[in-house]
C-alpha cells in the first residue's frame, strides 16, 4: 500500500512539473498544444519525434525552445543533399605529434549531445539519413569499428518539408519505424496567429526557462514505465495494431485491400508508452482505452504504406486509420 501512494505521488508531482513545462514552452511556441504535447510525449518515453509541415511553421523554434526548458544540450545540424555521415556523426582524423608519431583522433559530429535537432532531414541523401539509424536505436555509433556511447538521454527530434516539395528525398522504412511519434504541424487558426504576429514582432522575444535537467527527465522517464497499464489497455493496443497489419487473421478488410506493408511491434510498444505519457500529460494516474484512439495516428502514420491500388484511387492513411479506429471502438463499446 505504501509503494502505491509513492507512486501516486510521484506521478501527481511530475504531472505538476509537466504543467510547468508546457507553461514555459508556450511563451515561444504558442498555441499547438497538440504538437507541444506530442514532442513532450516522445521525450518522456525515451524516444525520437518527427515533425512534418511547410516550412516556417515553428519546427525549429519549438526544438530550440524544448531544448532549453528541458535542460538538455542541444545540437543542431541542417541536412543537406551534400552532408556527408562523417558530418553527423564524427571522423578519425591522423594527428602527427611534436616528436614525429602519428595517431588516429576521433573528433566528434553534432550527434554527441542529448537532444539532436536533424532540421529538414528528408534533404539529405538516404545514406545519410541512415547514418542515424544506431544512434536512434542504440544511442551509440560505430566509427572506425569502435563503438561510442552517446550521452543519456538522447533524443532526435527531426524535421520534414513534405515530400511532394522539390529537393527532398523520402525517408527509409527503418529509420521512420524508429521515430516514436509523427508530429503533424499545420497552419494555425487565426487568433492563434494573431497571437504570433503580436508576440514575435515586437522589441523584446519571449525567453522560456529549464524546468527539468536531464537527470531529471532520465528519473521521469523511469517513472512513467512504472505506470499501471489495464488489461482492456493493453488488448485494445495488440487489437489496434494487428487489425492494422496485411496478412493478419484480425486485419481489417480496409487493411487487406488498400495497405502494402502494417505496424510491426515496434508500434505497439509505441503505443504502451504514449497512453502513458498521454495520461501523465492529462493529469490522470493511469491511461484509459480512450487513449489508445486518440495516439493512433501519431504512432501508426508513419508505420503505414498505402498500396499503389489505394493511391491511385485517392484514399490517405487518415481516413484508413480512422476507420479501422472507430471500428476497434465499436467493438470494444460492444
Amino acid at each position: 500500500m505504501a509503494e502505491a501512494e509513492n507512486l501516486v505521488a510521484e506521478i501527481e508531482a511530475l504531472g505538476h512539473k509537466l504543467s510547468a513545462a508546457k507553461l514555459s514552452v508556450n511563451q515561444r511556441f504558442i498555441g499547438q498544444e497538440q504538437v507541444v504535447d506530442l514532442v513532450l510525449t516522445a521525450l518522456l518515453c525515451g524516444g525520437h519525434a518527427l515533425l512534418i509541415g511547410l516550412p516556417g511553421l515553428g519546427k525549429t523554434r519549438l526544438v530550440e525552445t524544448l531544448s532549453i526548458v528541458m535542460g538538455l544540450h542541444g545540437a543542431r545540424v541542417q541536412f543537406t543533399p551534400d552532408l556527408m555521415p562523417a558530418d553527423i556523426l564524427g571522423s578519425e582524423v591522423l594527428e602527427t605529434a611534436a616528436d614525429g608519431s602519428r595517431a588516429f583522433r576521433f573528433i566528434e559530429g553534432p550527434v554527441f549531445c542529448q537532444l539532436l535537432m536533424a532540421d529538414e532531414i528528408n534533404r539529405a541523401s538516404p545514406r545519410t539519413q541512415s547514418a542515424l539509424l544506431q544512434a536512434m536505436q542504440e544511442s551509440s555509433v560505430t566509427i572506425a569499428g569502435q563503438p561510442h556511447a552517446l550521452e543519456a538521454p538522447f533524443h532526435v527530434l527531426a524535421t520534414q518539408n513534405p515530400i511532394e516539395q522539390e529537393g527532398t528525398y523520402p525517408l527509409p522504412e527503418a529509420q521512420l519505424d524508429r521515430f516514436l511519434v509523427q508530429v503533424d504541424v499545420a497552419y494555425p487558426d487565426r487568433d492563434t496567429e494573431r497571437d504570433i504576429l503580436l508576440a514575435t514582432t515586437g522589441s523584446q522575444d519571449a525567453q522560456a526557462h529549464a524546468v527539468f535537467t536531464a537527470a531529471e527527465l532520465i528519473a521521469a522517464q523511469a517513472l512513467l514505465r512504472r505506470m499501471p497499464v489495464g488489461e482492456a489497455v493493453v488488448a485494445a493496443i495488440l487489437d489496434l495494431v494487428r487489425a492494422c497489419r496485411p496478412g493478419e487473421p484480425e486485419a481489417h478488410p480496409l487493411i487487406e485491400a488498400s495497405v502494402s506493408w502494417g505496424p510491426g511491434p515496434r508500434a505497439a510498444q509505441a503505443l504502451m508508452m504514449t497512453v502513458r505519457a498521454r495520461a501523465l500529460l492529462d493529469g490522470r494516474l493511469a491511461p484509459s482505452v480512450s487513449d489508445v484512439s486518440a495516439m493512433a495516428h501519431a504512432v501508426l502514420s508513419h508505420r503505414m504504406a498505402l498500396s499503389f491500388a489505394a493511391r491511385a484511387r485517392g484514399e490517405s492513411l487518415t481516413q484508413v486509420i480512422d476507420t479501422v479506429t472507430a471500428a476497434q471502438s465499436a467493438v470494444q463499446a460492444a
